[in-house]
């Protein structure tokens, strides 16, 4: 059973709208088809359903990283505020 795509990611309609004339636009300039919107809406549920939580996962993977230098930098400046003794 597919997922409902609200359940997945959650777009405003604008983003919706843009995103969809965009798919469209793509398959018009490289493959020279045009699309209707029911062909627009499929594709773009269909990213929404399978690419966007890959997305997601990546951003929060990359954002670990970027979290877990900053605490190392923060410990190693902790460390330099040791006075010698």
């Amino acid at each position: 059973m597919r997922k409902n795509v609200n359940q997945v990611i959650r777009l405003s309609d604008q983003q919706k709208k843009q995103l969809a004339s965009e798919i469209k636009a793509f398959y018009l300039d490289v493959r020279g088809e045009e699309i209707g919107m029911i062909q627009e809406q499929q594709l773009l549920n269909l990213f929404c359903e399978h690419l966007a939580p890959i997305v997601y996962n990546k951003a929060l993977d990359d954002s670990l990283g970027w979290l877990k230098e900053q605490l190392g930098n923060l410990e190693a400046d902790y460390c330099l505020l040791y006075k010698n003794v």
